[in-house]
């Protein structure tokens, strides 16, 4: 599949809440260095700072340029160019295998000494689906359903794009239980933007849950 480069963004569309500088709130956030936090790109500063994020995931379109934090390398900043589509729309690009192989590999490297951001446009779908492929990835041994729970605990909005679920089902060889267990969880509650959340790497540390 060939990508188009992308003429106009898509909107897409998160467990402790970090500060917001819209409101200045703060809950009591959690600062493990084992965490994966899935923000908006609105709040992708204020995320990076509050937590001391060591690694970065951006899912938009090609025309978004988001600029790696000072307090992060670069090599720590996975770019994968976008838009949140599930069926091919001209002049958009469509999530595929290539993008999906990036983010594995980026999150197996993630060294959990300090924590890794995930964000898209929203907080909602690009990046929702990110963090349940990267917590798959690194957690092969737990049911899908235990984590797509995590994450429908952790963030009421979050609908991961279906169609990287679906091309990480068939990476992982995981024979369609990532896309049962999404679908099961639902459409979640409609916002046009997420709130910060985060998940525990280790998904099984508390599993009575």
């Amino acid at each position: 599949m060939t990508a188009q480069r992308p003429q106009r963004p898509v909107l897409d569309g998160p467990a402790p809440i970090l500060i917001s500088p819209r409101d200045g709130a703060r809950l009591t956030p959690i600062m493990k260095p084992e965490t994966i936090y899935v923000s908006p790109l609105s709040l992708v500063e204020a995320t990076v700072a509050d937590a001391s994020v060591g690694h970065l995931v951006t899912l938009i379109n090609h025309d978004t340029l988001v600029a790696t934090p000072p307090s992060i390398e670069p090599d720590r900043h996975l770019r994968l160019a976008m838009n949140d589509i599930t069926e091919p729309q001209d002049g958009l690009v469509l999530p595929c295998e290539t993008h999906v192989a990036d983010l594995v590999e980026f999150a197996l490297a993630w060294d959990r000494k300090a924590p890794l951001l995930i964000h898209c446009w929203a907080g909602i779908s690009r990046s929702t689906a990110a963090a349940f492929i990267s917590l798959c990835a690194i957690n092969p041994e737990a049911p899908e359903a235990l984590i797509a729970r995590r994450l429908r605990e952790a963030s009421p909005t979050a609908y991961p794009n279906r169609l990287m679920v679906r091309l990480a089902d068939e990476a992982l060889s995981r024979r369609g239980r990532m896309i049962d267990a999404i679908e099961r969880i639902g459409r979640g509650e409609l916002a046009s933007e997420a709130i910060p959340f985060s998940l525990a790497a280790d998904v099984t540390a508390d599993a009575s849950r």
